[in-house]
């Protein structure tokens, strides 16, 4: 599964070196795999299923921001301090992913800097992407016009 995703931005000796502290795990459909501002310690890749990543709104449902599906990495939030979880994640069909412990993934980063680089690449990449997915969500629910602009 080296062909899309944090599979395919991680070159093949660091992306082995990494795959080398995975274990697999799984998730029932409905399934709560973290809530928004929980503790960030751990990540996933997901191999098959599909996660939906939401964010609390006061006093409303929780927004849907995006859903991730194989082959892309669930959490980010491990990375950055204060190492809390930006958004929820539930998984909405059963999932199978390998999950990473960070402080394990840090310390290999620390001495393999061809990994560190393109990890930190692909998270940014994946930051960004978020980042825009929750502001056009956003915008659609709460904006005056949603995210396509004025109504002109």
């Amino acid at each position: 599964m080296k062909g899309s995703g944090v599979m395919a931005a991680i070159p093949e000796g660091p992306r082995d070196r990494l795959m080398a502290l995975g274990r697999e795990v799984s998730f029932d459909a409905g399934t709560r795999i973290f809530e928004e501002g929980g503790r960030a310690d751990r990540f996933w890749i997901l191999r098959t299923g599909s996660v939906s990543l939401d964010l609390h709104v006061p006093g409303r449902r929780a927004a849907l921001v995006e859903t991730l599906g194989p082959g892309l990495m669930l959490g980010w939030s491990w990375l950055c301090p204060p190492h809390q979880w930006h958004l929820g994640a539930e998984a909405t069909t059963p999932v199978h992913a390998w999950e990473f412990d960070a402080a394990e993934v840090l310390e290999l980063c620390e001495r393999d800097h061809e990994l560190d680089h393109a990890l930190l690449a692909y998270v940014v990449e994946v930051i960004g992407r978020r980042l825009r997915a929750a502001r056009t969500r956003l915008l659609d629910l709460y904006g005056p016009y949603g995210s396509g602009g004025s109504p002109e």
